[in-house]
């Protein structure tokens, strides 16, 4: 069965990764207790390196194609390396809020650097859709701040992480068609874990004194938002725009609201729930389609040559 008969995988995909990144800052606030940034990143790349090398394997698939592999190494490098450890890093800094609003400018940079580097159309709709979703994201972050100081140093970590996530996406979006998205993204995995092995000794100290709890947020990282979420998002965005994509993303803050409230018993505010609304409402404008029929008013008049062969038809019939 071909995936044009199954319209609805790509969407779905989305949406797990959109659920599972959202669940990845739950696990971070949990596990970056006893893990520092750098060796939180490095044994979150391990587990999903092995997750998604495990599945490689089962399913025979080897190596992609060679023009996979400049995108492969720099989303590599930049979204599973760079952008794990800034962020992890930046959210130590500042107060979450204020990570958030930070974070969640990578989706203009996608949309930005997909027009300039893809030629992929900047739509008013996906235009509207960022911006309504950007707003909601300000909010939400507004609504978070207040529980922590902010420094110059975690301000610039979010914002490279920012950057490293759009440049790292963009990048890997001409990977996906030399490559499966497990393909792409296992030696993706593997590349940002090997642009982390200089936190290996600091790795092997911290999971000797860490609870249980936290040792298991990690490995919960890697599988999940990182094998699964990654794959899956991958999957979606072989199907799409990187713009679309990134759009996507913005459901996030909203879901971590929810999952806030759920999980770690934060009763969001007010204004939170509103700017999560705002969030998803920017989402479904930017993933709504443009109608193409004709306007009020200007009808679409028939080609000469085609009006003739519809009549030609209905004497045949």
């Amino acid at each position: 069965m071909t995936t044009t008969t199954l319209p609805w995988r790509a969407p779905a995909a989305a949406c797990t990764t959109v659920v599972l990144w959202a669940s990845a800052f739950v696990s971070i606030r949990s596990a970056g207790g006893a893990y520092s940034p750098g060796a939180l990143a490095l044994g979150r790349l391990l587990a999903g390196t092995l997750v998604l090398g495990a599945i490689l394997i089962i399913r025979r698939e080897g190596p992609p194609g060679r023009g996979a592999w400049p995108g492969i190494i720099t989303s590599g490098v930049l979204w599973f390396g760079l952008y794990m450890v800034a962020l992890n890093w930046g959210e130590q800094e500042v107060d979450a809020g204020t990570a958030a609003m930070l974070v969640n400018i990578g989706p203009i940079l996608i949309a930005l650097l997909g027009a300039r580097m893809l030629g992929e159309g900047l739509s008013r709709r996906l235009l509207l859709g960022m911006g309504v979703s950007f707003a909601g994201a300000v909010v939400v972050g507004l609504a978070m701040s207040g529980h922590g100081g902010s420094s110059v140093l975690g301000v610039a970590l979010c914002l490279l992480a920012a950057v490293a996530y759009a440049a790292g996406v963009v990048s890997q979006k001409p990977a996906l068609a030399h490559g499966s998205s497990l393909q792409i993204n296992t030696f993706g995995c593997l590349i940002g874990a090997v642009a982390c092995l200089p936190f290996t000794g600091v790795l092997v100290s911290e999971a000797a004194d860490a609870p249980l709890s936290a040792t298991l947020n990690m490995v919960y990282l890697g599988v999940f938002p990182t094998a699964l979420a990654f794959t899956t998002w991958g999957y979606a965005l072989a199907r799409t725009t990187a713009g679309k994509m990134g759009a996507t993303t913005y459901a996030v803050p909203a879901l971590v609201v929810g999952m806030a409230w759920v999980l770690l018993d934060e009763v969001p505010t007010p204004l939170g729930i509103v700017g999560g609304v705002l969030c998803l409402a920017g989402v479904a404008v930017s993933r709504s389609r443009q109608r193409t029929g004709p306007t009020r008013g200007n009808p679409v008049r028939p080609v000469e040559g085609s009006r003739h062969a519809e009549e030609r038809q209905a004497e045949r019939t």
